[in-house]
This record gives structure tokens, sequence and C-alpha cells, in this order.
């Protein structure tokens, strides 16, 4: 009894190491070739505002759908949670950390039920940091697909964008060295193409991550943008000055905000107001027009040369 409990244990721990295996390798090896076709039509630019539905984290956040919403003038909904993977979020409010915290806001419905409804145009969604350990761990090649599947039965004609992000200053390696690598063998092979399968439809990227490493490399090169020196001008700090290696400041959320408004749209966002509100209504820390502009340049730099995008 005792060698056959044993025997099964090594037989279940030899399966889940095969498994893993299977999915590392397969991701890596994911090229995308069956979905392509889908990205061929391109997209047809919204006529008016979108009803735009955000799932993800502190890197989605309220302020960053607050913002794009005053650039857009459309409505929104959201739901967060805290280091939420995208597994999480469609298991439920149970299995979300930070649940009743980060959803404590009249822009909070309750993913399923929004996506069901047919009501949102636009559903935007974005994976757990670190995304190599959401892949190996939280399966993401399932739960991305998932999403889009139910988003795509949910409204035929909406559209489905994944909005990538970035990985923390500190994790190595280098950190704007490592941004178009991760887009290649992450992003995609584990998030993008397996939306697209699943949806039977694009998954358009949000390549916010892309648009942070040119404007990080310009400023870095230059000795500067106006007041952004280099990559830690884009990142928040605590009260005593302690940097914050993920999560942006007011500067850096208005740059993923641009990049969503110019993904969503099809529009260049050059022009756009950058004096603008966080969701609970206190004024954000507004870039100086220089750096405003070269910003809003970079973005549509980065989106519109990008086919993922549509655009």
């Amino acid at each position: 009894m005792r060698y056959l409990l044993a025997l099964l244990i090594v037989v279940a721990l030899a399966a889940l190491f095969y498994w893993r295996h299977v999915q590392r390798a397969w991701a890596v090896q994911d090229d995308g070739a069956d979905v392509q076709a889908l990205y061929q039509a391109g997209r047809v630019p919204p006529q008016g505002p979108l009803r735009v539905y955000h799932l993800g984290h502190s890197l989605v956040g309220r302020d960053m759908p607050a913002m794009l919403a005053q650039l857009a003038g459309h409505d929104y909904a959201l739901q967060l949670g805290w280091g939420t993977a995208l597994r999480e979020h469609f298991q439920g409010r149970e299995a979300v950390n930070g649940f009743d915290q980060e959803n404590a806001t009249p822009r909070y419905r309750d993913a399923h039920q929004a996506l069901q409804s047919g009501d949102y145009d636009a559903f935007v969604m974005t994976e757990m940091v670190r995304l190599k350990d959401a892949i190996q761990y939280k399966e993401s090649r399932l739960y991305a697909g998932k999403w889009a599947a139910e988003a795509a039965a949910g409204n035929p004609g909406g559209e489905i964008f994944l909005y990538e992000s970035w990985h923390a200053l500190d994790d190595q390696p280098d950190w704007l060295a490592r941004l178009p690598d991760d887009l290649e063998t992450m992003w995609k092979p584990g998030l993008l193409w397996p939306a697209a399968r699943a949806a039977g439809k694009p998954v358009w990227l949000i390549p916010v991550g892309q648009v942070m490493a040119r404007l990080v490399a310009e400023a870095e090169a230059k000795g500067g943008i106006a007041e952004l020196a280099s990559r830690e001008d884009l990142f928040a700090r605590s009260p005593d000055g302690t940097l914050d290696t993920i999560h942006p400041n007011d500067l850096g959320v208005y740059l993923v905000a641009l990049t969503h408004y110019a993904v969503l749209y099809g529009q260049s966002p050059v022009g756009l107001p950058h004096e603008l509100m966080r969701a609970d209504g206190s004024p954000a820390d507004a870039p100086t027009p220089e750096l405003a502009r070269r910003m809003q340049e970079v973005v549509w730099e980065v989106v519109s040369t990008n086919p993922l995008t549509g655009l």
C-alpha cells in the first residue's frame, strides 16, 4: 500500500513537471501563424465615444481609466485587484486579493456580468506582473482565451484589447533592454495569440511597454526631455522619497492613458489636454507642455507603426 502511494505521488509529480514543460515549450513556439489572417483587414476607427471595460490590477488602477475617459469623453467600468491574474478574476471575487478595497468605486461592475451584457464596445484586459510567473503558474494562455471568448460572445461587434504593461525597474535583466523581447517571447505567445484564437477575431495590442521603452531610451540618450531625465521619473515615490519600482506616477499614468487613447480610437493623441484629474477629482501632476507634446508624439510613432494595433 505504501509502495503504491509513493508510486502515485511520483507519477503525479512527473505529470505536473511534463505539463509545465509542455506549456513553456508551446508558449515559446507559438508564432501565431494560424491567427495572422484575422489581423489582415485592420480596423475601422470608431466614429464616436466608446463604452470601455477595464480588467486588471494596479497597473490599470482607477486614475488611468479616469484620465483616458477625460481624453476621449467616454463612459467606462472596471474590475481590479491586487496583482491579480486573469485566472483569479475569472474565478470570482473570493479569488481576488484586495477585491473590496480596489472596487470600492462607482465604476466597478462585475466582469462576467459586464461582458455577458454586451454593453461594452471595447474590452481591455491585462495580466499580472511578473508575467513570466503568470504564464508558468497562472495559466495565462488558457484564461486570456477564456476572457476573450466571453467578450466576443457577449458582443460580437465589440473589440478586444490586450494592455501590454512592464516589469519592475529592479527586475532582471535590465528593464529597458528587455521590454522589446518580453513582447515577443511572452506577451504575444503567452496571451495575444491564445486570446485571438479563442475569440476567433483579432485581439489588438495596446503597446504601453513599447511606448515606455521608446520614450525612456530617448530621454536617457539625450540627457532628458524637459523634466523627464530617466526611467525613474515615470514611477511613483513614497512620502520619504523611496522609489516605487513598479507603479507609475501621474506622468506615467498619463503616458499609459495616451497609449490607450491612440489604440482604442485610432487617432493621434497629439494636441490632447495634458492637465487632467485623478479618479478622486484631485488635479493630477501634469507634464510640462514640452514633455506632454513629446509623449503624445512618441505614443503615435509607436502605435501607428505596430500592425498589431490595427492602425
